[in-house]
């Protein structure tokens, strides 16, 4: 049967945790920064589209 307490456990998990917070979090906030700021962008984009159709179909009249 298993011990309940595993020698080096606590120390494992603190380790993890300190791998999380230093190395994964980091990354997931540049992931989220740069959808945000590609999200942006492709408003802008849509925006730019929209405006060159409207003047199209007012110059059409």
């Amino acid at each position: 049967m298993l011990p309940l307490f595993v020698p080096g456990f606590p120390e494992l998990l603190i380790a993890f945790l300190k791998l999380g917070f230093y190395l994964v979090l980091p990354i997931l906030l540049v992931v989220a920064a740069y959808d945000f700021l590609d999200g942006k962008r492709a408003y802008e984009e849509r925006i730019t589209a929209l405006e060159q159709q409207i003047r199209e179909l007012e110059n059409g009249r």
